[in-house]
């Protein structure tokens, strides 16, 4: 019996309807596709950035309104030429100390940990929860390669990373040298001290992409979460305590001699220059540190010349460039071991 015979004549098609035809096969997103399950994997992070990062930004516009007002004050007070301050002079210069101490004391710390917190909380999980959840190998099972899907992932998060430290790292330098080193009495506060190196200039960027690149790394070797955030936090403090160490050798430094003032300590740098040795002359030129010196007090408070090594001031931007420049090429290595990590059999 034939197929025709079962199924009956075809139905005529009528004039205005048209036969229905399998839709065609949608292409592919790709690139477009991937950007777009990556900005909603990182869209939580990115917020949480904003929300910290914003707030700090406005309140340093607040803080340098407000002590420029001051500052003002001040000035219009009589209270700068003054030989000697009534209570009003002491007042208005405590009110100004206050707002100096909020930059120095609480957001100086608060920036200077920015590149830590990148490191656990962003650049930790990155790849670590999709390890640990499974999902890394349902995306590359996809006609994305590995390394387009990976460039993504981490594009993201490091343009945000970038867009957020750049402006904060500005509005950081600003206030600190237009309300910090030049206000009235200007405050103590050496570019190249603990809290304040680490806010000026180029380094938050510098060391919050690098953060970043490491957290990534972490977590990929890892493949947990919480293990992740612990070690990433540990292991940017620890990259940042070997480059303060490294520090002083980035630019040449400045040696000079001068006449030794025991009642004084000896050797004395340049206002805002950094010390980094200092030490004696002996009368037969034989040079002692100054930890030397605690050995043998005696012997060098008899010394004629004292001697030392030091930044000043203007090497602050050199030093910087030279640090940011290592710390661009450790991020670059980093993220090249993640990229050569990254294949179908090592997943």
């Amino acid at each position: 019996m034939s197929t025709s015979t079962l199924t009956g004549p075809a139905a005529p098609v009528p004039a205005d309807r048209t036969v229905d035809r399998p839709a065609a096969a949608r292409p592919s997103r790709g690139s477009r596709g991937v950007l777009w399950l990556v900005w909603r994997q990182s869209r939580a992070a990115v917020r949480t950035m904003v929300l910290l990062v914003v707030p700090v930004a406005v309140l340093l516009v607040v803080l340098h309104v407000l002590l420029q007002d001051r500052t003002e004050l001040f000035d219009r007070s009589g209270c700068v030429d003054a030989k000697e301050w009534d209570l009003g002079c002491q007042v208005q210069f405590g009110r100004i100390e206050m707002l100096r101490r909020a930059f120095t004391d609480l957001l100086q710390p608060a920036v200077t940990a920015l590149p830590v917190l990148l490191g656990m909380f962003l650049g930790g999980p990155l790849l670590a929860q999709e390890y640990e959840r499974g999902t890394l190998r349902l995306v590359l099972a996809q006609s994305v390669s590995p390394a387009r899907w990976l460039a993504i992932r981490l594009a993201v998060p490091g343009l945000a990373v970038v867009l957020l430290s750049a402006p904060l790292s500005a509005l950081m330098s600003w206030v600190w040298w237009s309300d910090i080193v030049h206000g009235p009495a200007a405050t103590f506060d050496p570019p190249f001290q603990g809290f304040t190196y680490p806010v000026l200039g180029v380094m938050p960027v510098a060391w919050s992409l690098f953060g970043l690149a490491l957290g990534v790394l972490v977590g990929q070797v890892l493949r947990r979460t919480v293990p992740a955030v612990l070690v990433s936090g540990a292991a940017v403090a620890l990259a940042h305590t070997v480059v303060m160490a490294l520090r002083p050798y980035f630019w040449p430094m400045v040696e000079a001699e001068q006449s030794f003032n025991d009642r004084l300590g000896g050797f004395h740098q340049p206002t805002n220059a950094w010390l980094v040795e200092h030490g004696v002359v002996l009368a037969d030129g034989t040079r002692l540190t100054h930890d030397a010196c605690t050995d043998a007090p005696g012997v060098c408070a008899a010394a004629p010349t004292s001697w030392g090594q030091y930044h000043p001031v203007s090497h602050l931007v050199p030093v910087q460039f030279v640090e940011a420049g290592l710390l661009l090429v450790l991020t670059a290595g980093v993220v090249a071991l993640v990229f050569r990590r990254l294949t179908r059999s090592g997943v």
